[in-house]
């Protein structure tokens, strides 16, 4: 019986029906001589040269350029915990967007497990699959574990897009902004909200990027992470030795007091007062969906430069213009790993792209601009080589 929830004539629902993707063959099979080719007996020889030689998988099979995103359902956009089932729409998506904007093949894989042990064990035994691997929507502080033993355990790609790829989009942006405003990147006070797996991400690009991290104040749900507070996990125990050097303690409004930058990852609400306690000709990212931590119509009257998360506003902060490109760029290079060097390459494409033709409405590309992923894709290549990562 469909469920109240449901409304057939909704346009949403009806480009749902179906699922959002299919596997079609890049082979014509319309004759015996075609099938003797594809499957038996001809596929046996190569089955038999890959038994020889493993690396011919990159050449003679899919793997070259499909990546697994994969999920535990925990944390999907702002619908949080709604298990794998729930999950499969959003996965769809993010696979027919791999394939629309980077000329990825990407296949769904929703996990009915959120045990760290049981999800590195399942990735690892799907990973001969594939070229790579993208995680999605795992709830920190689980992710970091996850990504980091998968990091260590297998010879392809992992990349948690959550993190990083929202960490590479907002240190492209800031640059951006930067430049507008004629500012350096080591001279700005940022506060970031949010100590999540966004949160944590951004801090360290940014750090990589070239803002100083001793500037850097970040906040969670309890206040600024300091040295001087209890209780911190490990991952926000490293937040707290990396920033904050001024040692501040309390709540945004006291991160945000003369601060140049805000980015919020966290989707708790920050008050105008906060805001307008910035330092003048600031930048806003209010990054949460579909509630921005603070409007941009609000932020707009105290600071130079607000970007959202939304697509209903400018210079809209979306992860579609990183994370195509990376896995093209690093199943092209035939990768390892991705490193922070090709994080930072990805962002600094990114950042080119408009970098002639900058306004405070326009810090960042399209996400439907064609030129983007090509851009990062060479740069992330470039950089996977420099960096020894690359096997070709």
């Amino acid at each position: 019986m469909p469920s109240s929830t449901v409304d057939p004539a909704d346009p949403v629902f009806q480009l749902h029906r179906g699922g959002k993707m299919a596997v079609l063959s890049t082979v014509p099979l319309t004759s015996r001589e075609d099938l003797s080719l594809a499957y038996t007996p001809g596929v046996a020889r190569v089955c038999e040269a890959i038994a020889a030689d493993p690396s011919l998988t990159y050449e003679y099979t899919w793997a070259s350029n499909t990546v697994a995103v994969v999920t535990d359902g925990s944390a999907v956009l702002g619908l949080g915990n709604i298990g794998p089932r729930a999950a499969l729409p959003v996965m769809e998506g993010k696979a027919v967007l791999f394939k629309q904007f980077g000329g990825v093949d990407a296949v769904p894989v929703c996990l009915d497990t959120q045990d760290v042990d049981e999800i590195v064990a399942t990735v690892k035994a799907l990973a001969p699959s594939f070229g790579g691997i993208n995680l999605e929507d795992i709830s920190a502080p689980r992710c970091f574990e996850v990504e980091r033993r998968l990091d260590e355990a297998l010879d392809i790609p992992v990349f948690h897009d959550d993190q990083h790829g929202t960490a590479i989009v907002v240190l492209a942006a800031l640059r951006n902004a930067a430049t507008l405003l004629n500012r350096k990147l080591g001279d700005l006070r940022v506060a970031v909200s949010g100590a999540g797996a966004a949160g944590v991400a951004v801090t360290k690009m940014l750090v990589a990027g070239g803002v100083d991290p001793q500037r850097v104040v970040v906040c969670d749900s309890r206040g600024i992470v300091s040295r001087q507070r209890d209780g911190l996990t490990g991952t926000k125990v490293e937040l707290a030795e990396l920033t904050n050097a001024d040692g501040r303690q309390g709540d945004i409004t006291e991160a945000l007091r003369d601060a140049d930058v805000l980015i919020g990852v966290s989707g708790g609400q920050i008050p105008e007062a906060a805001v307008a306690g910035m330092a003048s000709g600031g930048i806003v990212f209010a990054l949460a969906n579909p509630t921005p931590e603070v409007h941009p119509d609000v932020a707009a009257r105290h600071v130079a430069v607000v970007a959202t998360g939304r697509s209903d506003y400018p210079n809209q902060i979306n992860n579609v213009l990183a994370f195509p490109g990376v896995f093209r760029g690093a199943l092209q290079a035939r990768a390892t790993r991705v490193t922070e060097s090709m994080k930072v390459a990805a962002a600094d494409a990114i950042a080119a792209v408009v970098a002639e033709a900058l306004t405070p409405d326009a810090i960042v590309p399209s996400p439907l601009d064609p030129r983007v992923a090509p851009a990062v894709a060479e740069a992330v290549a470039e950089a996977a080589r420099r960096d020894g990562v690359a096997c070709a």
